[in-house]
């Protein structure tokens, strides 16, 4: 038996969101953080790190490798990154050249997920009941609404906030994912806009490695178009398997199967970090679930539901790991999108209100900070950045402060026209955490940005060793990481190899933890005679990462 929908929206309730404010704030979301900022350690440095060693003909395309060390994360992301650098090479500096495919795929993400919710939306099982004397939303505002709160929705998620704005693997499966989505949404109505979208989606997943859920994307999403109640929909699960078999035998062309199954199954750590990670849309998405629990064999709540199990459980199977978490937030905003249509005002009230205060609450812990750094006062928390960064030296950016100021005013007139006007709209109760998600980005991006380059960055490492070693140094390294052999790749020209007999190679590079201070002659690494200790080096922020440089005798 066909149960009514648990949705009652007026046509008032659809007003829609305007669409300058809706691109500015995602314009504030995407774009800091691409200019003036240094690859943070660990992912976001390794992957720019073998983007470079491509571009500059020291790895083979088929193999990228940085220091004897192979690259993690597929092929297709790190060719993207490659082929956007020589591409403005001479134009703009490297590693923004890398960022740039990135951060257009974030952008896709956003839109993709708008265009899915809008399509899921359009379906005749998620349509708001008929008033009995009219009133009632029409479709495609209705549509529109969802799909306005679904970006939204997205915005919001922690989860997104670091991992989306860096230049990893994770971002061209994230964009990936969203596609796999809107082509399953679009199906019924775009024939062949989806079947190239799944086509495209589910072998760029393969070769991003993550061929094992793109084949359980396919899988899944085979069964959802087989029950649909569209002939077009059903008409679909061919191509929709045809492209699972095509990931399938592109990653294995590229051998991309690898096995990431951790052997320990997280107890706690798994709910924590699903509270946190994807923060407030999951009490959103368990309220869709419970709401329109009759409806789940629909697929407005199937396609989103389905595509985000398969995340959540690679991320349970690979012992919680965040990244692949990630894959499962653009079909979280969607659910907790059609939770909207259901929320009691109170609630909404709730959310607004913990918005108001928390966000501002962060926003003023921003500014107090960066006044704090600047001018010694309050003497405390200047105190608390001298001991936290030893040697830090503020420096003053007019263009941030402004933007900081800019992005500051902006929150205030937001929460004063949210808490003023739109009192009926449908997409009201998120507003306020996206604005303040974008807004606190902005500030980290502006207001705090040297500091957390200078904590979370390799340069002030590498120009401690420009001290010693010539610009156009050969250096042996030794036991170093894939961060710290991106980092002599990003900030520095100097040749690496992991060959000790390498007679060209006039320097050596050890890494070793060590106590802090300098070591004793027992405690640092004992090469061969033919290399004599010069120095001891230390991240400012880590004195117990040590690197030990020799010179040939």
């Amino acid at each position: 038996m066909n149960l009514p929908n648990p949705a009652l929206v007026s046509q008032q309730a659809v007003k829609q969101l305007p669409r300058l404010a809706l691109l500015l704030l995602c314009a504030a979301y995407v774009l800091p953080g691409v200019f003036g900022r240094d690859p943070w350690k660990n992912a976001d440095l390794s992957a720019v790190g073998y983007m470079l060693s491509l571009a500059r003909g020291h790895a083979d395309w088929l193999a990228p490798s940085l220091g004897g060390l192979p690259a993690e994360g597929g092929l297709l992301p790190y060719w993207i990154g490659t082929a956007s650098i020589l591409l403005f090479d001479g134009w703009i500096e490297p590693v923004l050249a890398a960022r740039l495919p990135f951060a257009l795929l974030l952008t896709a993400a956003l839109a993709l997920t708008w265009y899915a919710s809008f399509h899921l939306a359009r379906t005749d099982k998620a349509q708001p009941l008929a008033f009995a004397f009219g009133g009632e939303a029409q479709p495609v505002d209705y549509a529109r609404a969802i799909a306005d709160a679904s970006v939204l929705a997205l915005i919001g998620s922690l989860g997104l906030l670091q991992l989306g704005h860096e230049t990893t693997p994770e971002l061209v499966q994230l964009a990936a994912t969203t596609l796999v989505l809107y082509g399953l949404a679009a199906s019924p109505f775009r024939r062949w806009r989806s079947r190239v979208a799944v086509l495209t989606a589910l072998p760029v997943l393969a070769i991003s490695a993550a061929p094992t859920t793109a084949v359980l994307f396919g899988a899944v999403a085979t069964l959802v178009c087989l029950r649909s109640t569209y002939e077009n929909a059903r008409r679909f699960a061919p191509w929709v398997a045809a492209a699972a078999l095509l990931a399938a035998l592109t990653a294995c062309a590229v051998n991309a199967w690898t096995w990431r199954i951790s052997g320990e199954v997280p107890t706690l750590a798994l709910p924590r970090l699903l509270a946190w990670f994807t923060w407030p849309v999951w009490p959103l998405a368990a309220w869709t679930l419970w709401q329109w629990r009759r409806q789940l064999g629909h697929r407005h709540l199937s396609v989103p539901l389905c595509l985000a199990g398969v995340a959540a459980g690679c991320s349970m199977a690979m012992g919680g790991n965040d990244r692949a978490l990630m894959l499962a937030l653009p079909s979280l905003a969607v659910l907790g999108a059609f939770a909207l249509p259901t929320l009691k005002r109170s609630v909404s009230a709730a959310i607004d209100w913990f918005s108001v205060f928390f966000f501002t609450a962060a926003g003023l812990t921003f500014w107090v900070m960066y006044i704090a750094v600047h001018t010694g006062h309050p003497a405390k928390p200047a105190a608390n950045v001298a001991k936290l960064l030893p040697g830090f030296e503020p420096r003053f950016s007019l263009p941030a402060l402004l933007l900081a100021l800019a992005g500051t005013l902006a929150w205030a007139w937001l929460v004063r026209w949210r808490t003023g006007h739109h009192r009926q709209a449908l997409w009201k109760s998120l507003i306020l955490p996206a604005g303040g998600v974008a807004w606190g980005w902005l500030l980290t991006m502006t207001l705090w940005l040297p500091m957390l380059d200078y904590a979370r960055s390799y340069r002030p490492t590498v120009q401690q060793l420009a001290r010693v070693l010539p610009a156009d140094a050969c250096v042996v390294t030794v036991n170093l990481s894939r961060p710290q052999l991106a980092a002599l790749t990003v900030h520095s020209r100097w040749r690496t190899t992991s060959d000790r007999d390498d007679r060209r190679c006039a320097w050596m590079l050890v890494h070793q933890p060590g106590p802090q201070g300098q070591p004793s002659g027992a405690d640092r690494p004992s090469p061969d005679g033919q290399w004599q200790f010069v120095r001891r080096i230390h991240r400012p922020t880590d004195r117990q990462e040590g690197l030990f440089i020799y010179r040939r005798r």
